[in-house]
């Protein structure tokens, strides 16, 4: 594998490009793998790349089946930030953004993170209050980055939000990460993919699993669309398609329901916004940032409807629109592009799992929610110590299926300062 430098890209700019090798193999599936992760998405890639560089572990699959950066991982805003207030998302969500912060470096690939700050509007004395209080909790925990704005230094900034006095939403100022950013989707499963398989990773797409089969409370191996693999670790991180996966197992109901979160992207624009903004307040929830090609990226809340659709539908795109119309009318007569939908699966409490199974070597991600994309780096970190060393690192030892048991929520839906502020 060619590796990037900037001599390489200068050198293959003069000689036509031919002298670039392929980014990642394309094998054909062994008969048996020490460890299977099932799902090509930013956290299943992540956690094979982790298992081998972190852990020395060889004999690695991970099985897609579709295409990389075909699922989820291609469906979402790309939004990255680690303002959480609770314990456990707190130091989860920030070692993910550090990991995130040298990712391009030590992928040695350009995943396009742009710390361009994340600014969460506040529209009352109250919400200033409440996002004060989880801000000092966020300083005083390692994040000296977070920010209580006035509306002088949020007008200098982003000087064309709706400031009206009498809008629907008057704004009073807002809470910023100014660490916080965007980085490129695909990119980033294109980078994993690549370090991960020049660590000798079989990445196997266009392989979908349709049985497993168990001996008892252990996993043995995977039916798939290319046939049967053997296995001594199975994990699941196949997002909204976890439940799908369970019951195949014969491992009954998990506590998450699937639903489908729709994005929008405009026709390009000059440069508008270099930020990413956020409100959520009186039932509306917006969030929206501008990509390297101009597009305004943007979304709101959910379908509260179960679904595993990946297509949109229009009652969403009048609640989105309005929204972006109340805090940005600047955007009237900019043409909607495209529009899709992700399917997210969503827990109760609004947190994600990463943990063992009632299965001795089946491995559980899922639950993610809202919060993804930006916790690609940490999932695969921690869900590779948990499969690698068979216990749960402390940071993640609240974060399994028995915390309802427990009695224990970790109960902040994603949310940074506010509830209804997901991104």
């Amino acid at each position: 594998m060619t590796r990037f430098t900037a001599w390489n890209v200068f050198w293959q700019g003069m000689t036509g490009q031919k002298g670039w090798t392929r980014q990642w193999r394309d094998p054909e599936p062994k008969s048996h793998y020490d460890v299977i992760v099932v799902g090509g998405g930013l956290h299943g890639l992540a956690t094979a790349y982790y298992l081998s560089k972190n852990h020395g572990m060889k004999n690695i699959a991970v099985l897609e089946k579709g295409w990389l950066g075909g699922g989820n991982a291609g469906r979402n805003t790309t939004i990255v930030r680690s303002n959480y207030g609770r314990p456990g998302n707190r130091e989860f969500y920030e070692h993910s953004l550090k990991l995130w912060e040298n990712l391009s470096h030590e992928l040695n690939y350009n995943v396009m993170f742009s710390q361009r700050s994340h600014i969460a509007l506040l529209h009352s004395p109250a919400a200033i209050d409440a996002a004060s209080r989880n801000y000092n909790t966020m300083r005083r925990t390692g994040a000296p980055d977070a920010e209580i704005w006035g509306l002088d230094q949020l007008k200098k900034t982003v000087p064309h939000l709706n400031y009206a006095p009498d809008a629907r939403f008057p704004i009073m100022g807002a809470a910023v990460q100014k660490r916080a950013g965007t980085a490129r989707h695909d990119a980033v499963a294109w980078g994993y993919a690549r370090a991960a398989d020049s660590r000798g990773v079989d990445i196997i797409q266009n392989c979908a699993v349709t049985g497993v089969i168990r001996d008892g409370g252990k996993v043995t191996a995977l039916e798939t669309s290319r046939g049967k693999i053997t296995a001594g670790k199975v994990a699941f991180a196949v997002a909204g398609n976890t439940s799908r996966l369970w019951q195949m197992a014969g491992l009954g109901r998990l506590p998450i329901e699937s639903h489908k979160l729709q994005a929008f992207v405009s026709e390009p624009l000059k440069p508008l916004l270099d930020q990413v903004v956020v409100f959520g307040v009186g039932g509306a929830h917006f969030y929206i940032s501008q990509s390297d090609k101009g597009g305004m990226v943007f979304g709101g809340d959910l379908d509260w409807y179960k679904s595993y659709a990946q297509r949109g539908n229009l009652p969403m795109v009048q609640d989105v629109a309005e929204a972006a119309m109340s805090v940005l009318p600047c955007l009237g007569r900019v043409r909607l592009l495209r529009h899709w939908s992700g399917v997210m699966d969503m827990s109760m409490d609004g947190s994600h799992f990463i943990c063992k199974t009632p299965l001795d070597n089946l491995y559980l991600n899922a639950g993610w929610n809202y919060g993804g994309f930006k916790a690609s780096p940490a999932s695969g970190w921690y869900l590779a110590d948990l499969i690698a060393n068979d216990r749960p690192h402390k940071m993640i030892e609240n974060f399994d299926l028995k915390r309802f048991e427990r009695g224990l929520q970790i109960d902040e839906r994603g949310a940074g300062p506010d509830p209804k502020l997901h991104g």
